[in-house]
């Protein structure tokens, strides 16, 4: 008898998570603009580990106690108060994050990570690491939530997007009988798979940032394959898959 082939779903706004099983459940959480970005930079420059924490108090708090640390986060886009740095991966090159552990909260996916229950694992997924995270699930054989972070619960245009980039990568090898799969796949495709800085720059978020000045940090995060690691959660740390 051949073995059922796992399924895989999206998930494309944090509002809707409750109506997914994620019970030994490989979640990947998506936060393209720009927290799972950061994380693939910092990780991959070498840096101890990243943990990801809800508020910015509790960011203080355990920066206060871990030695070599870095406090960063934003909220709507600009650094929080009373973090020292903002959530760009061009602020973590080797040269400063290698060997620190970063503390890190985010308006939508840090929040998103700490909803999800009883998964087999977490992990984290941006353009930056797209095909390590998609070679990856391709590995493990298991049933695949991917979580997109969305913004403030209402959909959003570039994390579908990547969503649908990994689904199009992997998807002769899972069960897909879920229609925000199939949409995110047919976004992925009607971008034409290359050029993903220029089908996103009418989007809601990458024009809300651009008012910040942040464009040269969008167009790295949505540069495929600069940092080839897999975040994964262990305990409270999200350190490079081995």
């Amino acid at each position: 008898m051949t073995q059922e082939m796992p399924k895989l779903e999206v998930c494309l706004s944090p509002a809707l998570l409750h109506l997914y099983d994620t019970t030994d459940t490989i979640v990947v959480i998506i936060d393209v603009f720009r927290a799972t970005s950061t994380i693939a930079a910092a990780l991959h420059n070498g840096a101890k580990c990243v943990i990801p924490v809800a508020s910015v108090a509790e960011c203080i708090e355990i920066g206060n106690r871990t030695p070599d640390s870095i406090t960063a986060g934003e909220r709507d886009g600009k650094v929080a108060e009373g973090l020292e740095y903002g959530n760009s991966p061009s602020e973590y090159p080797r040269s400063f994050v290698e060997g620190k552990t970063l503390v890190l909260t985010t308006t939508n996916g840090t929040r998103l990570l700490h909803m999800v229950k009883n998964a087999h694992s977490i992990i984290t997924g941006s353009f930056l690491n797209l095909d390590a995270v998609s070679d990856f699930l391709l590995q493990q054989k298991r049933n695949v939530l991917l979580g997109c972070s969305a913004w403030k619960d209402r959909f959003n245009l570039e994390d579908t997007l990547l969503a649908g980039a990994i689904a199009n990568k992997v998807k002769d090898q899972f069960n897909i009988n879920c229609d925000s799969t199939r949409a995110a796949n047919y976004l992925y495709e009607r971008s034409g798979g290359h050029d993903f800085t220029g089908f996103l720059k009418d989007s809601s978020h990458y024009l809300r940032l651009s008012k910040f000045g942040l464009q040269k940090d969008l167009e790295y995060c949505t540069t495929a394959n600069l940092h080839p690691v897999v975040p994964i959660l262990k305990g409270h740390e999200l350190i490079v898959h081995k």
